[in-house]
């Protein structure tokens, strides 16, 4: 059937520390479909989304943490989505977690101590110590946690719709936006009858942008249809790029688009200022408290500042790319979880509390700690999270 490369891992050097035989064969999708029907006939078996990993984790090859970050840097979009990935995958969220759990443990073991051997209360020294560390702690946490907005953004990415009346330029934004002619641009009203989507990488983020058919009363009912699209693209939007031709002024149709927007988060743009006809002052508009951003689609003047204020609304801070990002809800939600149980732990503290209620606090912390690295997760919770990958990973 093929010439093929066969090349054998000897249990435990092989991603999964099991011995493994591994096919490298020519990637004809006839060949190897061919390949794994002999392969079914003679007694093996399809893999489950994200078995190879599973077993690896099993085996202690790596752990959850890195085995979710195979997935994401397969799902990555972009090149900073791909070096988040790769650093969580070599194991820098484990190496920073690390710290926090042993100094967990060194405040669990004289409290244990404490409640197995002594009578009397902890010395006030030792309590403004172990206060002093749980406080240094919630501050770690608190600030790994923070990154997470930027992360999310980083992962997920937004979805941008273009919205506006016909002949305003959004196609030729979508087209600039892009650097290459995706969408059909016409000097004829209603060219474009329905939505169109294509990812973009603006300054690492992934967005989703979304060309839409111009908001106008149209008797022609494929244009209708695609209306009715423009609608819920702009409701579905995370932000709505408002477009308007610069050299006449706001009409009735662009009010009509303004109404659609309402409160949804939107930018308002000013289309075609390299025109001598074009004046920032027809539009007569305020974008919350700002003036449009007057650009040129079709020159592609102003398109800097719109990517700037496409990503504005949702950046938290200045984010350098050496930054370790949270980019995982799950490990956002259990990193959040630590923190209030450490300052449960610290009220209790305060309020003279016995070791054993100390104790339920502290254990609590380091156990949402260990389920992000897999040492404390649910069987329900694996499962789950090795159904998003994909078959064979």
């Amino acid at each position: 059937m093929d010439r093929a490369l066969i090349t054998y891992f000897k249990s435990p050097q092989s991603f999964t520390g099991e011995d493994v035989v591994e096919l490298s064969c020519h990637g004809s999708p006839v060949l190897l479909l061919e390949i794994v029907d002999v392969l079914l006939h003679l007694g093996a078996r399809v893999a489950d989304p994200g078995e190879f990993t599973l077993r690896a984790l099993a085996n202690k090859r790596l752990n959850l943490s890195q085995a979710e970050a195979i997935r994401d840097l397969i799902d990555a979009q972009t090149t900073a989505g791909v070096k988040q990935a790769a650093r969580q995958l070599g194991g820098e969220l484990s190496a920073r977690l690390q710290p926090v759990k042993e100094t967990l443990l060194s405040i669990i073991v004289p409290l244990e101590s404490a409640l197995e051997f002594v009578e009397d209360d902890l010395p006030r020294v030792a309590v403004r110590q172990i206060l002093a560390q749980l406080s240094v702690l919630i501050e770690q946490l608190e600030q790994l946690a923070s990154t997470f907005r930027a992360g999310r953004l980083l992962k997920e990415g937004l979805r941008v719709a273009l919205a506006g009346r016909p002949n305003v330029g959004k196609s030729s934004l979508f087209n600039s936006l892009l650097a290459r002619d995706r969408a059909l641009v016409t000097s004829f009203p209603g060219t474009t009858r329905d939505s169109l989507s294509e990812l973009v990488n603006i300054k690492g983020v992934p967005v989703l942008l979304t060309d839409t058919a111009g908001v106008r009363d149209s008797p022609d009912e494929i244009e209708r249809l695609g209306i009715e699209r423009t609608r819920r693209a702009i409701a579905e939007a995370d932000l709505v790029v408002v477009v308007l031709d610069g050299t006449t002024p706001v009409s009735a149709e662009d009010a009509e688009v303004l109404a659609e927007v309402g409160d949804s988060r939107h930018i308002i743009v000013l289309n075609k200022c390299d025109l001598d006809s074009f004046s920032s002052e027809r539009a007569n508009l305020q974008d919350n408290g700002r003036p449009p951003l007057a650009i040129s689609a079709t020159k592609a003047i102003g398109l800097d500042s719109l990517r700037a204020a496409i990503l504005q609304p949702f950046a938290t801070r200045e984010t350098p790319e050496t930054d370790f990002l949270i980019t995982n809800a799950r490990h956002f939600d259990l990193l959040r979880r630590s923190v209030a149980a450490l300052r449960s732990t610290i009220d209790l503290f305060h309020h003279r509390a016995s070791e054993e209620l100390l104790l339920v606090g502290l254990y609590e912390a380091l156990n949402f700690l260990g389920g992000i690295t897999g040492e404390t997760t649910p069987e329900d919770v694996l499962t789950r999270i090795f159904a998003t990958f994909c078959i064979g990973k």
